[in-house]
């Protein structure tokens, strides 16, 4: 097997050698005389010289910048006529033909006051203007992010439309669009500069952890709905494309300065300084070699989830219904609150048996409790920081191809939720990127190294906190009855008696803040294994850990190449990808398969745990595109085939087209048909999670397990087990009472899983109007999902002290099952599977957006938009709840004016959205509608070429959380300096 080295260098060999074979077909360039051409830039409106304009020969990769005086210099080998083109921020795009030697140009550029005329290259892989897109894309460049009140330019994609954003900690957030939304978004890509920023084994793209600095982001491109046809994989919610700014066109040294604060009150923690610096640098050659460098530092106190909402109140059937005196979070002992742990259904429900005397009661009572657990203020970090550097090195082969390495890595801190809640601690993830690029092509390959340093997962880490110091729940539940009946006997009320019950239960257990507490807390988080051991000597457990050790590397390459002018009557385009995941396995997230399943979380004398995994795809695409009616009607067609070697070969086609009437009104169709390969969570995981795995879909995990045909719902254990406990408390035995109600447990038969399918539809209308002052975007969508990938919690019934499932002669339904069921269940057996599987219906949802920017007078702007997302409801009930977790309604509101005074400006944001329903295997509850203000007021003083921001997000401090579970969100403020082009020629 080749090793990690090997395998880099092997893949740098094999890019290195395809760039050059490619780039031997592209010298036609050598045989153009040499030409100079110069001129100078200047402001039309002030006549002032434009320093910083990029000037590009069209159709090829030379170009250059003006200097501070304005003027520029070209060389390179071409061919009379020729066109060049002037671009700079704020102004509009110019074009301009030479047609002879020994030109001195004056260029003068017009404000731009609507960039109505962008150009975009997300939607369709290739250059063109953003009005005549085939399909909804939003756009965010350099401008739009100073003026944007957020302290970020990552945090300025909430006011995008159509863009959801769920905020896993101060340290990132992650986008979605179009419903299904998760904080792990595994529908939902997030490229920077053609790589893919997703964390593998976590599953989730750590927001802008590793990603652009502040000085270093030129546009951000956002495609809402399905992008597979073209980029495959995971696109079918969307995709956010990060594009950096070259070193040839962006020189000189930037310097940017933020501090701020943020808890001001409300949100569970004191006032707090928030602090961020960033440097680049960039370099260029004689307009052959360029470098650049940036570094930057965030450090603050995290945002906390503190909420105390019970998702398991008394009337439901896994509280005790029949105890109407129990209802209350007070009186509750079944209690599950939204931001505590060790207190769910599962390894942490304990049912108490044989309780007498409870007045207005008969006869033995059953009371289901569940362990106290912790909240996770006490067990999470406060302090976070984000720490990253990249650099690139550019080097332009002749006219028409420059080739570039890029190197990022970033450091960072924070709280995520997916299954459990995840503390990150000194994760790092780094890429190298190798590319070459041409005007109409380029090839790359890139390799993603993640580790997750001291992370570690809370709920393992509160369940052996609980049981180490509390102990076992026999031992526990022991306790807690002996108690409960001293109580009873003694006449004290049935809901005092339960919290007397609890305190003598959880008389060893540890407290937070206390020595015992921090030590034992310090040794679990750094013990690799999440089950609890074995009783030693009958008596005290050891310990066991929650570390999140996690390693995983990622291989890609994919080209890409224009092929619009060797072709007559159409444009071209075609490409390639390959991509492969090799993940380490550590014995609690990921297992080397190949070994015996009791074998599989043990480590081998070597300290590994068996040979690494890898999950590998392909891919391929063609893209035909044809103007007609003289150019008004631009038709694109593409066909894409993906592979993955565990399921069947996938065509993902899309057709679109886009007519424009009366040179204004651009209208746009498209539809396709996309497919999102499970990501390795959902594929191949084995978690290691005490009482309950989690489990990949794929069948060769299942062997000898047979959760996927063996195993009940864990709704219908829920019922079950209330019906039992009512029996039994009218003198049933228990085993009579499981027969009784065997009817209620429900098989759950699943497959395998496979990839998941969406059909999207959509139409869209953009124009500008009222003398280039007014843009009008609409779209509206309905996309319908089927094979709908998600998780169901089963139960696979056990034989009373016995370690192998029944066998699929005594399948569930029979009567050795249901004893069984009732035994794993009331003796905690680790019988409990978490599976990703598909749905077994479709899924249909549907919305529409619309944004508006009018220019109303001289620099003034107001800008809106407004979303509505929506999903059908299905009429059987499914093997999960899919979770759309997207609020109907969502707007925003802009107000501003770049320049009010000289060099003085402002902004002001309201972002509204209405409440709405989240459900995930976490947490489950109504996210209450919210709205907030943002504003910020910039002050230019160009002779230090200097911008001071002031500026504040939720201005006046309205706490509020986007999802259950996730943090309480108050105000922060700020003041943020930026040096921009000092020591430029």
């Amino acid at each position: 097997m080749k090793t990690h080295h090997q395998k880099i260098k092997f893949l740098i060999i094999t890019v290195i050698f395809s760039l050059l074979v490619l780039n031997s077909y592209r010298s036609e360039a050598q045989e153009n005389q040499l030409i100079e051409v110069a001129g100078i830039v200047t402001d039309q409106e002030t006549t002032k010289p434009l320093p910083g304009v990029n000037v590009l020969i069209k159709g090829r990769i030379a170009g250059t910048t003006t200097d501070n005086s304005g003027k520029f210099k070209l060389r390179s080998r071409l061919k009379f006529p020729f066109t060049l083109v002037f671009t700079s921020v704020g102004f509009k795009s110019q074009e301009f033909e030479v047609k002879e030697a020994g030109s001195q140009l004056n260029i003068a550029l017009v404000t731009q006051t609507i960039l109505g005329n962008e150009v975009v290259i997300t939607a369709s892989r290739v250059e063109e203007n953003i009005l005549k897109s085939p399909v909804a894309i939003e756009k965010l460049d350099i401008r739009a992010i100073r003026e944007s009140p957020a302290p970020s330019f990552y945090d300025a994609l909430e006011n995008v439309k159509g863009v959801q954003m769920t905020t896993s900690s101060l340290t990132f957030k992650v986008p979605n669009t179009r419903g299904f939304n998760i904080p792990n978004n595994f529908r939902f890509v997030q490229l920077v500069d053609g790589v893919d920023m997703q964390a593998a084994t976590l599953g989730v793209p750590l927001g802008n952890a590793i990603g652009p600095t502040e000085l270093d982001i030129a546009s951000v491109e956002i495609t809402p709905g399905a992008a597979s046809a073209l980029y495959g994989m995971n696109a079918i919610n969307g995709m956010a494309n990060l594009i950096t700014k070259s070193p040839f066109q962006y020189q000189g040294l930037s310097v940017y300065s933020k501090t701020g604060v943020n808890h001001v009150g409300g949100t569970g923690r004191s006032l707090s300084n928030l602090t961020e610096t960033a440097v680049r640098y960039a370099k260029a050659f004689n307009n052959k070699f360029a470098f650049k460098v940036n570094v930057s530092y965030l450090r603050g106190t995290d945002w906390l989830a503190d909420t105390r909402t019970d998702q398991n109140p008394n009337n439901l059937n896994t509280a005790n219904p029949t105890f109407p005196e129990l209802a209350g979070n007070d009186n509750n002992p079944a209690y599950d609150a939204w931001n505590k742990y060790g207190d769910d259904n599962g390894s942490n429900a304990v049912t108490i048996s044989g309780i007498t005397g409870i007045p207005g009661k008969t006869g033995n009572q059953s009371i289901i409790v569940r362990r106290t657990g912790y909240y996770e203020k006490d067990v999470v970090n406060p302090i976070v920081d984000n720490l990253k550097f990249d650099a690139a090195l550019h080097y332009r082969i002749g006219d028409n191809a420059e080739l570039s390495y890029q190197y990022r890595i970033g450091k960072m801190d924070g709280v995520f939720q997916r299954g459990n809640k995840i503390q990150l601690d000194n994760v790092v993830v780094q890429n190298h990127k190798l590319e070459l690029k041409g005007s109409d092509y380029f090839i790359k390959g890139y390799v993603s190294i993640e580790n997750t340093g001291d992370s570690y997962n809370i709920k393992p880490l509160v369940d052996n906190l609980d049981i180490t110091s509390g102990g076992t729940n026999s031992i526990w539940g022991a306790k807690f009855k002996t108690s409960l009946q001293a109580s009873i006997n003694d006449g004290v009320a049935l809901a005092e008696a339960l919290r007397v019950a609890r305190s003598a239960a959880d008389a060893s257990r540890v407290e937070p803040g206390t020595p015992e507490f921090n030590a034992l807390k310090n040794t679990i988080v750094k013990i690799n294994n999440w089950d609890h051991q074995a009783v030693v000597g009958g008596n005290a457990p050891a310990t066991g850990g929650a570390w999140l050790r996690q390693e995983s590397r990622t291989y890609h390459t994919d080209a890409q190449w224009d092929l619009s002018s060797k072709v007559k009557f159409v444009e071209l385009l075609v490409g390639a990808d390959a991509r492969m995941y090799e993940v380490i396995p550590d014995g609690n997230n990921f297992v080397d398969f190949k070994r015996p399943n009791a074998e599989r979380n043990q480590p081998l004398a070597n300290g590994s745990f068996g040979d690494n995994v890898y999950y590998k795809k392909f891919g391929g695409f063609a893209q035909v595109t044809r103007k007609f009616f003289e150019d008004k009607l631009k038709v694109f067609g593409s066909l894409r085939l993906d592979y993955n070697p565990e399921f069947d070969p996938k065509f993902n086609p899309r057709v679109a087209a886009v007519y424009t009437l009366a040179e204004k009104h651009n209208f746009r169709a498209s539809f396709q048909n996309g497919y999102r390969f499970p990501a390795l969570f959902e594929a191949i995981s084995f978690v290691n999670n005490g009482n309950i795995r989690r489990v990949g879909g794929l069948p060769y995990i299942n062997e000898g397990l047979n959760y996927l045909d063996n195993s009940y719902t864990l709704a219908s254990i829920n019922t079950f087990n209330a019906a039992v406990n009512k029996d039994v408390a009218t003198g049933l035995t228990a085993t009579d009472a499981a027969l009784k109600n065997r009817a209620l447990l429900e098989a759950t038969t699943l497959t395998a899983t496979q990839p998941e399918r969406i059909n999207s539809f959509e139409v869209g209308y953009k124009s500008v109007l009222l003398d280039n002052k007014l843009v009008v975007d609409i779209d509206a969508y309905s996309n319908e999902y089927s094979g709908f990938l998600g998780q169901v919690e089963v139960s696979v019934p056990y034989l009373p002290n016995s370690t192998s499932p029944l066998s699929a002669q005594a399948a569930v339904g029979t009567d050795e099952a249901v004893i069984a069921m009732l035994a794993s269940n009331r003796n905690a057996q680790q019988t409990r599977y978490r599976v990703y599987t598909n749905a077994r219906n479709k899924y249909r949802n549907y919305g529409s957006s619309l944004g508006l920017t009018y220019n109303f007078y001289q620099k003034f702007t107001v800008a809106g938009n407004v979303s509505y997302n929506d999903i059908t409801e299905n009429k059987e009930k499914d093997v999960f709840v899919t979770g759309f977790n997207t609020p109907n309604w969502t707007t925003n509101i802009s107000f501003g004016n770049r320049e009010i005074l000289k060099n003085f400006g402002f902004n002001v944001v309201w972002r509204w959205q209405e409440e709405f329903l989240w459900e995930s295997p976490l947490v489950n509850g109504t996210v209450p509608a919210y709205h907030t203000f943002d504003a910020q007021a910039t002050y230019k003083v160009p002779e230090a070429k200097a911008t001071i921001k002031v500026g504040g997000t939720n201005i006046f401090n309205k706490r509020y959380v986007q999802y259950a579970g996730g943090p309480t969100l108050g105000g922060l403020y700020y003041v943020a300096i930026t040096f921009d082009g000092l020591l430029t020629r």
